[in-house]
């Protein structure tokens, strides 16, 4: 009898040798787009407000520091890994090399978690901008389709927010060349828009406005960094492109590390903006705190330039996170995880099967959950991942089967080790039914991948 390990560990081959497998096309700049295309969006446009009013007070600037800084320390152990593992998947392809199938599953189920919650919050907010843009022009949605799932306000599904996820899957599944072009176009236009923003809005600030800086005290800085980590979710997502980028070893980092600079750099900028325009007390309840600071200074033209923006802005995040999550599951489909359907490819070899049952399942989800419900879990799934890369880290410098060229994480074993430290810091610092809600995700994972995957996959059924 064919002995089965939880902890059997793959061999690096390179993708030419599996038989299906994804074409390289994307460049450096391609990659940094990616990853600014799913990093600023919803976060940026909606959660500055509410945690500056309720959590973190001016101070909000230093959680986004602190976000961003475990974010940076971990895009430095994904770049390793990525320019070493060039292979889809992302985190999960990493961990089946490093620590073995049962770990990988658990991985790649959390980042499902990530990247298909991530897919719907997004999509709901976009619906909720989009609406407001089209009440401006007089022209309003039957109210039975118009919002999620809730029978005592007469609402029943989310048109817009499905609509949005199955155009975008369409998109993709047409192929990620074209894809791409799409969303360099539209970060582009997002990116004008925030630092528009920035660069109006500081002639406002009034410095009296960040006093005092932390009302709440440093422990609701350090709480708003674990709710404002939200707004970095996507750059991990650039990682599950590297079977299909041109020299992964030297592009891959610069594509992830370029990103997250240039968007925690942008975070900091416009959150010291918006508290510096209007005091943190007035954004309670605020569901678009820069539209708002910019209508209270009489800013209007700007606010209607801004709200385009966020659409585009959420747009991107769609389509980049809904990408990260069909690589995932083609890897996973590939491996035999999950059914072989799911790594069917055709003639350009882009998953299309994959990417329009994704988009069918995220975007019935969308219709029917609202945003606040979903944002809350999609942390610590995304928190779980960064922290097992960084820890994986040291199993990879140990590992003599693993290419050793390519970008190594500097200050070893310094960096990975704070890195880990402080992604499990945020993690503990997140509510306790966040982490119930992960554990029933937990459980459920371990019962599919007993009855089903650890059957069906490929590793454990080698001769």
């Amino acid at each position: 009898m064919r002995q089965r390990s939880f902890f059997k560990r793959k061999i690096f081959v390179q993708q030419s040798n599996h038989q299906v497998h994804l074409n390289k096309s994307l460049k450096a700049f391609d990659l940094t787009m990616l990853g600014v295309g799913a990093v600023v969006g919803g976060g940026i446009f909606i959660l500055p407000g509410e945690v500056a009013s309720k959590t973190a007070g001016p101070g909000i600037m230093i959680s986004f520091i602190i976000a961003g800084l475990a974010c940076c320390l971990a895009a430095l152990c994904y770049s390793e890994f990525a320019s070493k593992l060039p292979v889809a998947g992302s985190a999960y392809t990493y961990s089946y090399h490093v620590f073995g199938e049962g770990i990988a599953w658990i991985l790649g189920w959390s980042l499902l978690l990530e990247y298909g919650l991530a897919v719907a919050a997004i999509a709901s907010g976009w619906s909720s901008y989009v609406k407001s843009l089209l009440t401006g022009f007089h022209i309003e949605f039957p109210k039975v389709i118009s919002s999620s799932f809730n029978p005592s306000n007469g609402t029943y599904f989310d048109l817009l927010a499905f609509l949005i996820v199955i155009i975008i899957g369409i998109l993709l599944s047409i192929g990620i060349r074209e894809s791409t072009r799409i969303n360099n176009i539209m970060v582009l236009i997002k990116m004008a828009v925030v630092i528009l923003f920035i660069v109006v809005g500081v002639f406002y600030v009034k410095p009296d406005n960040w006093t005092p800086f932390l009302p709440f005290g440093f422990n609701g800085v350090i709480t708003g960094a674990s709710l404002v980590f939200f707004a970095y979710i996507g750059f991990d997502a650039v990682s599950t492109a590297s079977e299909e980028v041109i020299n992964p070893q030297k592009n891959m980092p610069i594509g992830i590390i370029s990103s997250l600079a240039i968007c925690t750099f942008l975070y900091i900028l416009l959150s010291a903006v918006l508290t510096g325009m209007v005091s943190y007390k007035q954004l309670v309840g605020i569901s678009a705190p820069v539209a708002f600071a910019l209508q209270y200074v009489n800013l209007n033209w700007v606010a209607g330039f801004l709200s385009l923006g966020a659409i585009v802005g959420m747009t991107t995040v769609i389509l980049v996170m809904s990408y990260g999550g069909t690589r995932l599951i083609f890897a996973m489909g590939r491996d035999g995880l999950l059914p072989k359907t799911f790594a069917k490819v055709n003639e350009k070899n882009t998953p299309v099967k994959n990417t329009l049952i994704f988009a069918f399942i995220m975007g019935i989800i969308a219709g029917l959950i609202p945003l606040n419900d979903l944002a809350a879990l999609i942390n610590i799934g995304t928190l779980f991942a960064f922290a097992m890369v960084s820890l994986g880290i040291f199993f990879l410098r140990n590992n003599k089967e693993l290419p050793t060229a390519g970008f190594k994480t500097p200050f070893y074993p310094v960096i990975p080790a704070i890195s880990f430290i402080l992604c499990v810091y945020l993690m503990i610092n997140l509510p306790g039914l966040t982490w119930l809600s992960f554990i029933i995700w937990f459980v459920i994972g371990i019962i599919i991948y007993l009855l089903y995957g650890r059957r069906h996959s490929v590793l454990q059924n080698e001769k």
